[in-house]
């Protein structure tokens, strides 16, 4: 297989997943693009996590009644999942159609969400929608428990339209009005959900959705055009046919999966980076009845996609993530792993407790002074672990290359290993200059890991190692 081959598969982990080693890079590159695409794209054909075993390790993820003992499951989960892009989806989802721990009712209910967007998150956006509409996590976080009969609340209907699935417009033009906010709270009366049960003396039951007919708002109303004695399901309904919402959904899988796009607030006046692309997806959703994997098949096998390598700034859950993965840690739930959690938080990004309902605001926005000195921090602590299984393994397949080796090959031999890494030329002279400074590169001398994990630790801190 070409380097080119190893390349390319680099860049798919990254984007569909959270990175891969060499040797799991080698073993799909051997199986072809198009059929890992499609293995990806089919995450029930590779095996679940087993939570019972799980538990065993860490009893204390099993109540799900605090912030961090979520946060260190899920990564947990991002690490060692067989089905990367179903936790790449999750994550997707979290960072869009956002709920937090912050205003919660019972943490239980996010972890209930992301169970619904590893599920549905895949399949057609109209039964995500409905699901979310749905969502106990969801209802009680934008109030619409408090929307009534006569007295509606717009919080839900306000975020639905504006961050959920239309957007606030396009190619210059607002994609709906105010009426339509009132309009849309008004059909989503008498959804609600059941109290959670206090916990003592079984444990804390889960709060449930419910439909309160005493308290729906049955008169007509009047949404995107549209008249008719509406309820949520309708609006729904007509969400999903509009071209703004393709467009809306085609413009965040561009923005998470492809390069970095503006920021959302700023979609109605700023064109698309690439509007051609952004066509191909918005016909997929369509053409396939709004199903999200269809649209991430035509995105992953698309030209844009694969020249777009380096153009994404990776978050902080993908830095850490991807890190712990490169360097083989943390395969089962050993202690130690709610620390490396909390680097994801550090970093920027506080997983299920995003600061608001727009959620988090990416590209470049993910680096300032302190987040770049913790990124550099801990990676560079990770890959410079000579303990660590996967840097050993590093180690020796770029010992295994000849007994003495050159600063350019040490260089390469590294980014090889950490996913076929490109350098701007002035930073690959001065990582030359420091590998020649050591003296003699000697794959069977007593310093040479610690050449290896030096050259590594030097690259995970250039401002390239900032992007996926």
């Amino acid at each position: 297989m070409s380097d080119q081959d190893i390349s390319q598969i680099a860049h798919l982990m990254r984007r569909a997943g959270f990175g891969a080693p060499l040797e799991e890079l080698q073993a799909r590159a051997a199986k072809g693009y198009d059929a890992t695409v499609d293995e990806l794209l089919d995450p029930e054909s590779q095996p679940a996590m087993e939570r019972d075993l799980m538990m065993r390790y860490k009893v204390d993820w099993l109540s799900q009644a605090g912030l961090e003992g979520q946060q260190e499951e899920w990564t947990f989960r991002m690490i060692n999942s067989k089905r990367p892009l179903q936790e790449k989806i999750a994550l997707f989802w979290h960072c869009v159609l956002v709920t937090g721990h912050a205003k919660c009712e019972y943490p239980k209910q996010q972890s209930m969400e992301l169970d619904m967007f590893r599920t549905v998150g895949m399949g057609s956006f109209h039964e995500l929608l409905k699901g979310l509409s749905k969502d106990p996590a969801m209802v009680f976080y934008l109030d619409n428990c408090m929307s009534h009969k006569g007295a509606i609340n717009e919080n839900w209907g306000r975020e639905l339209l504006e961050l959920f699935s239309l957007g606030v417009g396009m190619d210059g033009e607002f994609n709906y009005s105010e009426d339509d906010v009132k309009e849309a709270a008004r059909a989503f009366t008498g959804w609600t959900v059941t109290n959670s049960i206090p916990r003592y003396p079984y444990g804390k039951y889960d709060a449930k959705f419910m439909f309160d007919p005493r308290d729906h708002d049955a008169g007509e109303k009047t949404f995107l055009g549209e008249t008719g004695n509406f309820n949520g399901e309708d609006i729904v309904d007509i969400i999903v046919k509009q071209p703004a919402t393709a467009r809306f959904v085609a413009r965040h899988l561009y923005n998470f999966f492809v390069a970095d796009e503006p920021q959302v607030p700023s979609w109605k006046d700023t064109p698309p980076r690439d509007i051609e692309a952004i066509k191909m997806l918005e016909e997929e959703y369509f053409r396939s009845n709004y199903n999200i994997t269809s649209m991430l098949r035509v995105l992953f096998k698309s030209d844009f996609f694969k020249e777009s390598t380096f153009a994404k700034i990776k978050s902080p859950a993908e830095t850490v993530v991807g890190t712990l993965k490169l360097v083989g840690d943390f395969k089962f739930p050993r202690p130690g792993l709610d620390l490396m959690t909390m680097n994801i938080r550090y970093m920027g990004q506080d997983l299920l407790n995003p600061p608001t309902v727009e959620g988090w605001h990416t590209g470049r926005e993910w680096i300032d002074s302190g987040t770049l000195v913790e990124r550099i921090n801990f990676t560079a602590d990770q890959v410079g672990n000579i303990n660590h299984t996967g840097v050993k393994d590093i180690i020796g397949r770029i010992g295994g290359t000849g007994s003495v080796l050159t600063a350019d090959q040490l260089i390469d031999g590294c980014l090889e290993n950490l996913g076929a890494y490109q350098l701007a030329d002035e930073t690959r002279k001065q990582l030359v200059e420091l590998a020649s400074s050591e003296g003699e590169i000697r794959s069977d001398s007593e310093g040479f890991p610690l050449q290896v994990a030096t050259m590594l630790q030097s690259i995970v801190a250039t401002t390239e190692y900032l992007f996926a």
